[in-house]
């Protein structure tokens, strides 16, 4: 491998003048620059990561705990994270919780014994639903930055990038009510214990308590089989106009099972999911959704985490990306 040593000696010039060259400093001037970068890429210089980490005492590696990534959302998160950090000269290491405080836990007390810098997480269902983050503040207490996104903890003191789920669901509530002059809308729900399920429920709440609405909310989070439920649920209760789902699959199943019941859609029932633009396509119409801009989220997550691991006077930030309802084949006016 070529060294810093026999760039400097090729090029006739200091290690340290090098080493600046590389890392784009104000120093060294633009001509020397393009000499240094020109003979590292054609000797295809790699830097040493290890011998700069014992220098800067850093990584420049994030670890990224996700509860999984079938869900589409946080597979996007992630390609988001990957792509940012990589224009960062950052890696990433991914672990899953599997929505287990357990996992979670042990991804923590493994990534933190000098593999990371910091984390970036997803709280696991269990965690939440528990309040048990206990292993989440001992991170913190060691001076380990932590940035949450999604599903955050109130009572936990760090960085958080948030979508307005309150707001989302009121105002896709609001268009079904004004907009279409929906009066039965359900809402289904299989987040309802988590933090941006409650968010989410409470957004209806309001919305259907302002427009005079006949409501319902439909749980599903213990239910095995979501076709069934749905299904008979809709066989029994003939009089639903309107369905918002908290999340991308059910608003698709409950489509599907609507038609199944010789519904048309969006003669007879509109629908309204959370997702975004590529989830739109597995579905006949098109759902509509309230777009989570995913991917933006992990750009954002992986710019405010860097902020604070090179600016120790960094001011702790809740930072709410706006969603964004976006009409298509299973609502009116698409």
């Amino acid at each position: 491998m070529t060294t810093l040593k026999e760039l400097a000696k090729l090029l006739n010039i200091s290690v340290s003048t090098v080493s600046k060259a590389l890392n784009d400093s104000h120093e060294i001037s633009t001509q020397t620059k393009i000499r240094v970068h020109e003979l590292a890429e054609k000797l295809n210089y790699k830097p040493n990561r290890i011998a700069q980490q014992l220098k800067t005492n850093k990584t420049k590696t994030i670890g990224v705990i996700l509860p999984t990534v079938t869900n589409p959302f946080f597979a996007e998160v992630l390609h988001g994270i990957e792509t940012a950090s990589s224009k960062n000269d950052y890696d990433i290491i991914v672990c899953l919780s599997e929505e287990t405080c357990a996992k979670e836990a042990r991804s923590l007390e493994l990534l933190s014994n000098g593999s990371v810098d910091g984390f970036i997480m997803a709280v696991a269902r269990e965690s939440q639903v528990k309040e048990q983050w206990d292993h989440i503040n001992s991170i913190l207490e060691r001076k380990i930055p932590v940035l949450m996104f999604d599903r955050v903890v109130k009572d936990i003191v760090c960085d958080k990038v948030i979508v307005d789920d309150f707001q989302s669901v009121y105002e896709a509530t609001k268009y079904l009510a004004e907009e279409e002059k929906r009066k039965n809308i359900l809402l289904i729900s299989n987040i309802e214990e988590l933090s941006v399920g409650k968010l989410r429920i409470n957004g209806y709440k309001q919305a259907v308590a302002e427009n005079n609405l006949t409501s319902d909310i439909l749980k599903l989070d213990n239910v095995k089989d979501v076709e069934e439920a749905l299904f008979s649920y809709l066989k029994n209760n003939d009089q639903i106009d309107a369905i918002i789902s908290n999340d991308h699959i059910t608003g698709i199943v409950a489509i599907n099972m609507a038609r199944k019941l010789g519904k048309e859609i969006p003669k007879d029932i509109s629908v309204i999911g959370f997702g975004y633009e590529n989830t739109q396509i597995i579905s006949s119409p098109k759902i509509s959704i309230i777009h989570q801009k995913a991917f933006e989220i992990g750009e954002i997550a992986i710019k405010l985490l860097i902020e604070n691991l090179n600016n120790e006077t960094h001011e702790l930030q809740t930072i709410i990306v706006p969603s964004e309802l976006k009409l298509s084949g299973s609502t009116k006016k698409a």
